[in-house]
């Protein structure tokens, strides 16, 4: 395969590579094709941000919304990297990743065993969200991205919870996609033994939604959990 990123179709929106978002290797699998990028964004809810804590890497698990070229991520006003992401000068840096296992790649030796995943990476300062309409438009999208039109089917949060959530926004600025998908790479000399080889799909699915205890049993499945 050629040692080079993949590029965005002629005329296509693309981010600009940098030097982080360039990998150091298999960088055919790289892509900055914004349809793409966004698209792996948009079939995940759970993202990890990592930033820079007293002198050491922390990497949170969370939950997260895309609105156009930005993301945003939600927690309490306590959170430290919320909180530091309001007091730094400009904000607070940090790399927010999402990843998707589409297949565990099994070859016939354990070197060339991979995984077909779709990954993204952003590079960038993370901002504390002021503006109370983007802040609701904010957790309206990080409900919705975890399960779409939900946001019209709950109580808004009230001035209360409000004071008590934080909303920090990344620009999609420095980013890529990193894709693999195919079967194993096996080396000439190894495709002659006795093991089997071959790709195990990995899938998201979901289960028949268990409606809450003290729900009024006149208040069926909504519509839109069966598009999960």
């Amino acid at each position: 395969m050629p040692d080079s990123a993949t590029p965005a179709a002629p005329g296509a929106p693309a981010y600009e590579p940098t030097e982080r978002t360039v990998p150091s290797r298999s960088r055919e699998r790289a892509s900055y094709d914004k349809e793409t990028v966004h698209a792996i964004l948009d079939a995940a809810y759970l993202c990890h941000l990592g930033f820079v804590r007293e002198g050491a890497p922390v990497v949170l698990p969370t939950l997260f919304g895309r609105i156009g070229e930005r993301l945003y991520v939600h927690g309490s006003t306590g959170s430290r990297p919320l909180r530091a992401a309001g007091t730094a000068d400009p904000g607070l840096a940090v790399c927010l990743t999402v990843t998707h296992v589409d297949g565990l790649v099994l070859a016939r030796s354990a070197f060339h065993h991979s995984m077909n995943y779709r990954s993204v990476v952003v590079h960038g300062i993370a901002r504390t969200v002021t503006d109370p309409q983007e802040r609701r438009l904010a957790l309206d999208a990080i409900v919705d991205q975890a399960v779409p039109g939900r946001s019209k089917d709950s109580r808004p949060a009230d001035t209360k919870e409000l004071a008590a959530t934080a909303v920090i926004r990344l620009d999609l600025d420095e980013v890529s996609a990193k894709i693999r998908t195919g079967g194993p790479s096996d080396d000439p000399e190894d495709l002659s033994l006795p093991h089997w080889a071959g790709v195990v799909p990995v899938t998201r699915t979901y289960g028949t939604p268990v409606p809450s205890e003290d729900l009024d049993p006149a208040i069926g499945v909504p519509d839109y959990l069966g598009g999960l």
